[in-house]
């Protein structure tokens, strides 16, 4: 769990690193936006790490099944947002700082499933 966390914060760290200097260099992406974004596939990748984990104690054959639902979760919750999003703001939609959104999603996904692949060879 440790390990785990201490890659989120990592990756988390980076990315604000990386939005606060596009925020200085491009101020026409909304920072608030992409730092909401990060701030949320944070969270949720650390809330599905302990449902798969609590899964992979139960029945270690679970574990494909907790990831495929993770990353379901967190697809439903970016779209949800994105859709969100663009229905409060309909005439000021910024489309380089959605497709952001979804990138977001795709670092947080694929750190999560190779750590918790990882973790599933450690446990046979």
């Amino acid at each position: 769990m440790k390990r785990y966390l201490v890659t989120i914060v990592v990756i988390f760290i980076a990315l604000s690193g990386v939005f606060y200097y596009v925020k200085v260099t491009q101020p026409e992406y909304r920072f608030s936006l992409l730092m909401g974004g990060n701030v949320i596939m944070a969270l949720l990748s650390v809330f599905t790490y302990s449902i798969v984990r609590q899964q992979m104690n139960a029945r270690p054959e679970a574990f494909v099944r907790g990831v495929y639902g993770a990353t379901f979760l967190k697809l439903m919750v970016c779209m949800a947002s994105i859709l969100v999003y663009v229905v409060l703001n309909r005439k000021n939609i910024h489309k380089p700082s959605l497709f952001i959104l979804f990138g977001i999603y795709a670092v947080y996904t694929a750190v999560e499933a190779w750590l918790l692949s990882k973790l599933a060879r450690q446990a046979k």
